[in-house]
């Protein structure tokens, strides 16, 4: 699943290759995408409307228009083309935006999974509405961490959305690698220092991943001429039975929470 530095990088490709280009019109191929508002009003509401900015919350990509704010989440497999005609459309493109400028942008989703959500630009994003913290937040801090705490796994807590939006399974396993700590280990017993360097290794991993335009393992590319770079510093994550390359120890998976969990035996306690 595309996480908080990939979909950055979609972002930021998105805002490149598309700048200001208007919505001639859409076509939505499979109406269970469109999450809040009905299939043939989505598509209406957004003949002539034209990009303004492009931002992101947590794992949300969020694209202002004129007088409407479009919201999509990718969620497994979601991925934008951006194209000049449409011979790339196949079973698993599932909108299509056609572009003034003669462009399209094709939505596509192997599983999906992926929703998109249309609201009036003065309405509340209420898709948003559980996201916790980003992880720069000025309120992101040794107080807010502690009263959110409970006993539960340290690398439940790094993927709880409420909590810190944007932290996904790879980046939750190399934080845990970062702080020395196994993934099971209860975050109800961390000290404030734990916690204060549970905020640095967080931000320095994301800046360094987002610097790097991602991750780019499985079904995960930016699918816009830029595939991220991260996996090359990843040090557990995907690493089963490969040595540490801190200590040469075997990297262990396990499962967690139902979640693919890799950490070093040796270097984290």
């Amino acid at each position: 699943m595309p996480e908080l530095p990939e979909v950055e990088t979609v972002v930021r490709t998105l805002e490149y290759q598309l700048g200001n280009v208007g919505i001639a019109s859409c076509e939505v191929l499979y109406p269970n995408i469109i999450d809040n508002v009905e299939v043939n009003s989505f598509c209406e509401l957004l003949k002539n409307e034209r990009f303004t900015s492009y931002s992101r919350r947590g794992k949300y990509l969020i694209f202002t228009l004129d007088t409407k704010v479009l919201v999509c989440h990718l969620r497994m497999e979601g991925k934008f083309y951006v194209e000049k005609d449409l011979t790339l459309v196949d079973k698993h493109t599932h909108v299509i935006f056609t572009l003034d400028d003669g462009r399209y942008l094709l939505y596509h989703d192997v599983r999906k999974f992926g929703r998109m959500y249309l609201y009036d630009k003065n309405e509340p994003l209420t898709c948003l509405s559980k996201l916790g913290l980003e992880p720069w937040d000025s309120k992101l801090n040794v107080e807010y961490l502690r009263s959110k705490a409970k006993d539960m796994p340290i690398k439940q807590f790094l993927l709880d959305q409420s909590i810190i939006a944007g932290i996904g399974n790879i980046y939750a396993n190399e934080i845990c690698f970062a702080l020395n700590v196994l993934p099971m280990c209860s975050v109800s017993s961390f000290t404030n220092e734990m916690f204060e360097q549970v905020i640095v290794h967080t931000r320095r991993i994301l800046e360094n991943a987002i610097a790097s335009g991602g991750t780019t393992i499985r079904s995960y590319t930016s699918s816009l001429g830029v595939d991220g770079r991260f996996q090359l510093s990843l040090m557990v994550h995907g690493r089963d039975k490969e040595e540490c390359k801190i200590c040469h120890e075997k990297i262990v998976k396990i499962q967690l929470k139902g979640r693919g969990t890799y950490y070093c035996p040796r270097c984290q306690k």
